[in-house]
């Protein structure tokens, strides 16, 4: 069977002649910049990009693997969870099985790799059961991922009973240390060890996408999927791995949060699955399939890490008439708004196109 060909009509990639919607994310970015450059003290520091790598490093993992379900014009609601379920699952083997029996760390780094593996496989079959599932059934991925995400909760409290558990001390290196970078006037800066590996994972997953058949099949999956199963694309298998992939990344991002905060515990990720759905369509890849792509995605993250860590930096908001101070109530809604206005200008963008 010869590979399918794309035609003129086809869903192609996020390159190529931009339009205005295609610029709209990156104004959103640039205007937020700019405002607190101009309202947070402190905002263009070494320090302050140092933060904005580590915090957006979980978010664009995950966002990296969610790319490729939306593309496929599917969703997956329990990335959060399987972020979860990672994280548990990692600290339960590696608390029960890798530590000594005093609570010393373990001599073999063969028994770290598995405390770290094991949940990464784990999630990888859930995550093909889930994409299986979706095709079998011919049900939305949308209600398949709803059920996995509770299936994935449960399996966390189960395994934990609801308790804290300690994580490889290769993920607390991740989570928290980074490459020092040499500076003139003794400024400190490092690059996080989680920005690294985020930047390995979109790098790879954007040669997927656009330089490898799969890559092809996946937007050709999303953007008509009638028409390229016609053309001999074998469309269930392409949401199965687009699924799987998605289920790996949101394993790798929980096990890095993790090791940021230094333990597990079942109160964390709680926001993951919506912050990353945010960031990819934040970006301008469609809910629709078949249209946009990792470059799009890290403008999203990036938005989205700035918005935030602006918010944290600044101390109120002087409107003229009122001064309202910054505090977690305000800062959530205000991380709404203004993703909010964001999301409807691409979308009137989208619709003048």
């Amino acid at each position: 069977m010869t590979e399918p060909q794309f035609t003129d009509n086809t869903p192609r990639r996020e390159i190529g002649r931009w339009e205005a919607r295609d610029w709209a994310p990156l104004v959103s970015l640039a205007v937020l910049i700019v405002f607190f450059g101009l309202t947070a003290p402190g905002f263009f520091r070494f320090g302050t990009l140092e933060m904005i790598l580590n915090k957006g490093a979980v978010l664009a993992i995950v966002a990296a693997g969610l790319t490729f379900v939306l593309l496929c014009a599917e969703i997956d609601l329990s990335v959060g969870m399987m972020a979860l379920w990672s994280a548990c699952y990692c600290g339960w083997v590696f608390q029960n099985y890798a530590m000594g029996p005093s609570g010393e760390p373990p001599d073999s780094a063969w028994t770290v790799a598995a405390a770290i593996l094991i949940p990464l496989w784990s999630c990888c079959l859930l995550g093909l059961g889930c994409g299986v599932l979706t095709v079998w059934a011919r049900l939305p991925s949308f209600i398949i991922s709803l059920a996995m995400m509770f299936i994935a909760e449960g399996l966390s409290r189960w395994i934990t009973h609801s308790e804290s558990f300690k994580v490889p001390g290769v993920l607390k290196t991740l989570g928290n240390d980074g490459i020092p970078v040499p500076l003139p006037l003794g400024a400190q800066f490092s690059i996080p060890y989680s920005a690294v590996l985020a930047a390995a994972v979109l790098l790879v997953a954007h040669l997927v996408l656009q330089h490898t058949r799969f890559g092809r099949y996946v937007y050709m999956t999303g953007g008509n999927r009638e028409a390229a199963r016609l053309a001999g694309v074998r469309t269930g298998l392409i949401v199965i791995a687009a699924m799987a992939i998605c289920a790996v990344t949101a394993a790798a991002a929980g096990m890095i949060n993790s090791g940021w905060l230094g333990n597990v515990t079942v109160d964390q990720n709680k926001d993951l699955l919506l912050s990353s759905v945010a960031c990819v369509v934040l970006g301008g890849t469609s809910l629709f399939g078949g249209e946009g792509g990792i470059g799009k995605t890290i403008v999203g993250v990036l938005t989205f890490t700035v918005l935030n860590v602006g918010l944290t930096l600044i101390e109120q908001i002087n409107l003229g008439v009122v001064v309202i101070p910054i505090d977690d109530f305000v800062r959530q809604l205000a991380t709404g708004i203004v993703l909010m206005v964001a999301l409807v200008i691409n979308g009137i963008l989208a619709k003048r196109r």
